[in-house]
């Protein structure tokens, strides 16, 4: 696993490094490459996760 500061880049849909695109089309900062290529899909889960929150919570 690679170490540093990684980000996905939503507009060419790639992992990049801290010296990357602006930070309104990026996701992160992750620890590594392998979950910055993840970031979608985390992004995706963290939502579903608090969207059943607001549902228990709303009743």
């Amino acid at each position: 696993m690679s170490e540093g500061t990684w980000f996905y880049c939503l507009r060419h849909h790639a992992v990049e490094p801290v010296e990357g695109c602006r930070a309104m089309d990026r996701l992160g900062p992750y620890p590594d490459r392998e979950t910055a290529a993840r970031a979608v899909e985390l992004a995706r889960e963290r939502t579903e996760r608090e969207d059943q929150r607001d549902e228990e919570w709303n009743g």
